[in-house]
């Protein structure tokens, strides 16, 4: 945004932080060269040892090619009283080209035995050929060497009789507890198979390229329901009294979307206007918190149909809430599964915050029933493809279906959070070689998600929303049922471009490949109007090697310019640096007026300021000088962006023990702020930014010992207590509440003896928070105990508790001591914490927005 008057030039300088965000491609076709028969025969030594001592005819971690499944017929029958389960396979597979034998997945599985049919031998009814079983559980493969050489271009059937106990943590097919209201414990089984564990719960082709249909049938007790991906067809009844139900064959679908699940849930159930029947479920005494689910699942099933223009293709979806659970929600293709606070709403103690969380993954998840389930990316290392674009569609769709819950301005703070962690040497490029299972685990972090939805966000609004859209659905067209990479989508973005754009100036980009190997990292772009420096002044230890004489552009500018603004609504993935006077005019900007800048302007220049500052590029006396005119901000995600930089400064300074300074802050935040504290409520009035604003700055009045709001907070949470927890308080200021309550020993015990009683994950999430306030370690030890225990507090919170304790500035070293001294134990316990537990001596003791959930993850 400029404000012109006269020409005048405008220098701007473009430094980038690291390297390219998306490597150069490598060809999947070429991760496919394997070794042949001849090979293995003639040069045994560079092949690994099964474990029965004998060669294992395959050495790569990728699967070959050979073979390739077409159809999956699975049966499995779980025993939730042993916990474990018997299961068999029929596999259709088609051979490429002759070989002896068939690789396929298999981890912590017992096979008990394999056969081989061909087409002949299933025509005439012959029997099996009996397999002979090799298994190699360093790349989790097993091998089935054939007695005759399989011909090119025929079908086989192969059979696998197997077993297994059912899993203790949060992948495969594993056990999950809950408890009834009257305190009895139930177990349900459940499986969650992204990225690479549905090997786990059966022998499998288990990478996203090897697509097939899935038929599948489940035993069960009377007692229980099963649910799998596709509906029911038909229940019989067997031996022992069990029923067997048999489910509906898939569509054409990669293994890590299978799901099933064997619970004794209820549901709420709708139609969507194109037929779908839509189900939300949850354990009996939760079923009253399943409503709000469906209401949004039907609003953005029938959005999303439209937009892509492309049919939900399954007759029914099936949302679980499911106790015990790693991430925030998956996928899988009908029957997506979620964790409790991502699915189920309590009027009386979820907020606006969780209101808005539930519908944010929610949509998520519907998006991936199109990219990602529909599409999906050819190997892990494009799992951005995915989950970026799946975060992106947060923004369409909820905008679209729940305008009264603003999304687009929390959208800005997505972009803004990842480009901070995107700016460490730890970050990473968002398509990035992947070959491990953990090298793929690791590839599901803020930089798939968050980074690919900014990056996708930057483009829209290079390209025109309608161009982009255009592309999107050709893309989903063109790759339905099929894999795809990078090239392919920013060739389909190209293709919706008109030959018009590349010639009149419009906003297309024609050469895909170079849009894709060329979109940067973290970058910042340095402007300055005549009379600063200008030129090579920039941070090396935030330019990649390659760019150390980084481009340069001029503007033409009025001559009178006395201020200038780039990266207008902050759209692009980009800080700017203004050198030279160049804060100093936009201070004096808004201190004048500033109105003058759209709030998402400001709320930008906040942001920038501030990681520059994280940079060493600006000094902190500058941004401070920034934020003064938020006295008279209007729009409140400024005013909360401004307050949320304030509160890291001052719990930055407090954490250094340098008193006279943090109380001089506190006074100032406090008396700053003071007319828009006075002005909240403790009620649940207001749009949902009035809400979060009454929730950010109450809490933070209350951790700044402000004695009305201290006193309130009391009062409120001695009222709960006398009414034996019954006492409806507003949802907003519930966790304020709770971790006033919670300093006190009387008043924290109380709060701990709720936490398991409570039926709302949504109240266990805030209690749990405010248990984490304590300034007493000997109970903040106790949470962890608990938590290590996983029976009151379970095993799944355990890293976002110690992430909670983390940020308590009495617990910090406390929690970090505990992660060093247990660190093994935590990797056996938590698959997932390494990726879900922050680094301890760098922990960000920002507010609690509603994106800093109690969970590990967002969602997959």
């Amino acid at each position: 945004m400029v404000n012109s008057c006269r020409k005048l030039n405008c220098n701007i300088y473009i430094g980038f932080y690291c390297s390219a965000i998306i490597l150069p491609l490598i060809c999947i076709c070429s991760q496919f060269s394997q070794p042949t028969i001849d090979q293995f025969t003639k040069d045994p030594g560079a092949f690994p040892v099964a474990t029965n001592g004998e060669l294992f005819p395959w050495r790569e971690l990728r699967l070959p090619t050979v073979v390739i499944p077409l159809h999956y017929d699975l049966f499995i029958h779980p025993n939730l009283t042993s916990l474990d389960f018997v299961a068999s396979e029929k596999i259709e597979v088609l051979v490429r080209d002759a070989t002896q034998f068939i690789i396929l997945h298999s981890n912590g599985l017992e096979i008990m035995n394999a056969t081989l049919q061909s087409e002949e031998d299933l025509r005439y009814r012959k029997p099996g050929k009996k397999l002979t079983v090799l298994s190699y559980p360093a790349h989790q493969q097993i091998a089935l060497l054939v007695p005759e050489k399989l011909r090119a271009d025929l079908r086989y059937s192969v059979a696998i009789d197997f077993q297994a106990k059912l899993a203790d943590g949060f992948e495969g097919f594993y056990k999950s507890t809950y408890r009834t209201l009257g305190g009895e414990t139930r177990t349900i089984a459940v499986t969650d198979f992204e990225p690479t564990e549905a090997r786990m719960a059966f022998p499998c082709f288990d990478e996203p390229l090897f697509k097939a249909n899935f038929s599948i049938k489940i035993r069960r007790e009377s007692r229980h329901i099963a649910l799998s991906n596709m509906p029911k067809i038909k229940t019989v009844e067997v031996d022992g009294g069990l029923l067997e139900d048999h489910f509906g064959t898939t569509v054409k679908m990669s293994t890590y979307l299978v799901a099933y699940i064997v619970c004794d849930f209820n549901s709420v159930s709708g139609t969507a206007s194109s037929g779908v029947k839509v189900s939300v479920y949850a354990s009996p005494d939760k079923w009253s918190q399943t409503h709000y689910a469906l209401e949004a699942s039907l609003k953005l099933l029938d959005f999303y149909e439209k937009y892509f223009d492309i049919q939900y293709p399954l007759p029914k979806l099936d949302l679980v809430a499911i106790p015990d659970f790693a991430s925030g929600a998956m996928e899988n293709w009908g029957l997506i599964t979620y964790r409790e606070t991502s699915l189920l709403f309590d009027p009386k103690t979820s907020s606006t915050s969780d209101k808005l969380w539930i519908t944010e993954v929610i949509a998520h998840e519907l998006a991936h029933q199109w990219f990602g389930n529909l599409v999906t990316m050819e190997w892990w290392n494009d799992i951005w493809l995915n989950e970026g674009f799946a975060t992106y569609m947060e923004l369409i769709s909820v905008n679209a279906t729940y305008p009264e819950l603003q999304f687009d301005d929390d959208f800005m703070n997505t972009c803004f959070e990842v480009i901070k962690k995107d700016s460490l040497n730890s970050s990473h490029p968002i398509s990035n070689q992947a070959e491990t299972p953990t090298q793929i685990q690791e590839m599901f972090d803020a930089v798939s998600y968050k980074k690919g939805a900014c990056i996708l966000n930057m483009l829209k609004d290079f390209l025109s929303e309608g161009k982009f859209k255009t592309g999107i659905i050709h893309y989903l067209k063109k790759f339905s049922y099929r894999n795809a990479k990078n090239d392919d989508l920013w060739n389909s973005l190209s293709n919706s471009c008109l030959e018009s754009d590349f010639t009149s100036g419009g906003f297309c980009y024609s050469d895909s490949k170079t849009t894709s190997n060329t979109l940067l990292k973290s970058l910042v772009i340095s402007a300055h109007l005549p009379g600063g420096k200008c030129g090579d002044q920039r941070d090396d230890d935030y330019v990649d090697s390659a760019e150390r004489n980084p481009p340069r552009d001029t503007l033409d500018l009025p001559e009178t310019t006395s201020w200038v603004k780039f990266n207008v609504d902050s759209n692009g993935y980009y800080i700017v640096h203004y050198e030279g006077h160049g804060w100093d005019q936009l201070i004096t900007l808004l201190n004048q007026n500033h109105t003058l800048l759209r709030p998402k302007d400001r709320i930008g220049l906040i942001h920038d300021a501030f990681q520059l500052v994280s940079a060493g590029r600006l000094t902190l006396d500058k941004a401070l000088d920034l934020t003064r005119y938020l006295q008279r901000e209007t729009s409140i995600p400024a005013l909360l962006k401004g307050l949320e930089y304030l509160e890291l400064f001052y719990h930055t300074i407090d954490r250094r023990n340098i008193s006279d300074i943090t109380e001089n802050l506190k006074h100032y935040i406090l008396q700053y702020f003071k007319p828009v504290i006075d002005m909240q409520s403790w009620s649940d009035e207001g749009s949902v930014w009035d809400r979060m604003l009454r929730s950010v700055l109450l809490k933070l009045a209350c951790y700044l010992n402000h004695t009305p709001c201290i006193q309130k907070a009391t009062e409120l949470f001695s009222q709960w207590v006398e009414s034996s927890g019954k006492l409806n308080i507003s949802t907003d200021v519930l966790k304020i509440v709770y971790s006033v309550g919670a300093q006190t020993t009387a008043g924290w015990n109380y709060l701990l003896e709720q936490y398991g009683l409570s039926l709302s994950a949504a109240e266990k999430n805030k209690i749990l928070y405010a248990l984490s306030t304590s300034k007493h370690q000997e109970k903040l030890m106790k949470l962890i105990e608990l938590g290590m225990e996983g029976k009151i507090i379970k095993t799944q919170d355990l890293a976002a508790l110690l992430h909670a304790i983390a940020r308590n500035p009495k617990g910090q070293q406390l929690a970090w001591n505990f992660v060093k001294e247990n660190w093994t134990h935590l990797l056996k316990k938590l698959v997932s914490f390494t990726s879900s537990v922050c680094s301890f001596t760098q922990v960000s003791p920002l507010p609690e927005t509603k994106r800093t959930q109690m969970a590990p993850k967002a969602y997959k």
